[in-house]
């Protein structure tokens, strides 16, 4: 049966919904289950949750713990990367450190400055998971969740040998079933095309029968002022296109939203609401340890996380469609062909096929290519050791070129490199 790996595995609850998925596909319920994590705590955790299912489902998977991570990713058919180097406190960091200098976030984890440092501080772990995978699991199937997607994939297919790399994103599918149920039309019966960059991707076609469903969707928009009030939704208006991200996620990719006081509150931006998720999942980390330990265990609810959906497609041929990120290679014939972008994805027992969209309206492009910018000139940073290249992705940032001067962009910078120290790429810091 299948080796299935969860990179950090002590994101308890990321775990737990995939674990849930798995073990309730009666198929998969024998496979082998092996997490790593480098923090020994946490690592113990999920081991214990995960037996814990297992025995609760009575089961015959297998559980295996690893701290080494070669130990964990050796023969693996899939592997699932779910980690946040330098954990919380990297993400106060990130907040921190540009609020003093009047920059406001709110997710800081895809665009922007910490989007920037968050990528710099995983993709040196990803490069060696990625050549770890090259030699001990070449025909594994690497499938990320960590952010920022749209670089993570493509520094390990771009700084490794090893190409067999997708990310996977709730935001295309939660979006489309959002737009179905705005205008009430069962999803199933909708027919969409959704392209682009990762959290800055677009419904191109979004039909019902046929017929276009963006007038109706125009017509509950203009019904309704409290939609009229989010970013998206402005974004739409202006742009021709339902774009994937959320309000609060989005307004951050952007240079238009979070420099101004009337519009984060016209458009309600949650201005640093990622921190305040940040503690609530330590709080859920120490009941899920000590439900645990009081023999209470957890509850284990399918959760259509798209991994084990991906594993489940492959292993039995089941066809689906997933949204993926992959190497553009001419995907999205107006973007860059080595970036890393967001198209739909057959799945069945022959693996993961890409869906080629063709030219993207020129206007989305447009907006696609300066959130890549950001992400190439980043991805460069760590590969290459450039810490010229940070400073030039901080100052094509959108929101901080919006925000700040090119001194002030420079020196927050040099005070981020500063803080987060050995956790970057060498030759940044």
């Amino acid at each position: 049966m299948a080796r299935i790996i969860f990179i950090g595995a002590g994101s308890v609850e990321f775990t737990k919904n995939v674990l849930s998925d798995i073990l309730t596909f009666p198929e998969l319920g024998d496979s082998t289950l092996v997490l790593h994590d480098i923090d020994p705590e946490r690592l113990a955790t999920a081991a214990a949750m995960a037996e814990w299912m297992v025995a609760a489902l009575g089961l015959g998977a297998k559980v295996e713990a690893h701290l080494d991570r070669r130990a964990a990713v050796d023969g693996a058919d899939y592997v699932i990367n779910e980690i946040a180097v330098g954990g919380h406190a990297a993400t106060r960091v990130d907040f921190e450190i540009p609020r003093r200098y009047g920059l406001r976030q709110t997710i800081a984890d895809t665009l922007g400055i910490g989007g920037i440092f968050r990528a710099l501080r995983t993709i040196p772990v990803m490069v060696g998971l990625g050549n770890d995978l090259a030699e001990l699991a070449p025909d594994a199937l690497l499938l990320n969740y960590t952010n920022p997607m749209a670089m993570i994939p493509r520094a390990v297919y771009q700084g490794t040998p090893f190409k067999r790399v997708v990310g996977l994103c709730h935001s295309v599918r939660d979006t489309q079933a959002r737009l179905a149920s705005l205008v009430g039309v069962p999803e199933d019966e909708v027919s969409f095309v959704t392209a682009g960059a990762n959290h800055q991707a677009f419904v191109l076609r979004f039909e019902h029968r046929g017929q276009d469903l963006y007038p109706a969707l125009d017509d509950v928009i203009a019904r309704d002022p409290g939609l009229r009030r989010t970013v998206r939704v402005e974004m739409y208006r202006r742009f021709g296109y339902f774009p994937t991200e959320s309000s609060e996620h989005g307004s951050e990719y952007l240079p238009w939203f979070l420099h101004h006081d009337d519009q984060v509150a016209h458009f309600r931006i949650p201005v640093d609401i990622y921190l305040r998720w940040s503690e609530e999942n330590l709080d859920t980390y120490e009941e899920t340890k000590r439900r645990l330990a009081a023999g209470e265990g957890v509850e284990i609810e399918p959760a259509m996380e798209l991994a084990s959906e991906v594993i489940h497609s492959i292993e039995t041929g089941t066809r689906r469609v997933v949204h993926g990120n992959v190497r553009n290679d001419g995907l999205i014939s107006n973007l860059p062909p080595d970036a890393c972008v967001e198209v739909p994805c057959l799945v069945d027992r022959s693996g993961m096929r890409p869906t080629r969209i063709g030219d993207l309206p020129p206007q989305l492009a447009a907006l696609n290519q300066t959130f890549l910018n950001v992400g190439d000139l980043t991805v460069r940073a760590a590969l290459e050791g450039r810490r010229d290249h940070v400073y030039h992705a901080a100052m094509l940032d959108p929101n901080a070129a919006a925000t700040l001067t090119l001194q002030q962009i420079h020196d927050l910078v040099d005070e981020m490199i500063a803080a987060h120290g050995d956790l970057l790429p060498e030759g940044v810091r």
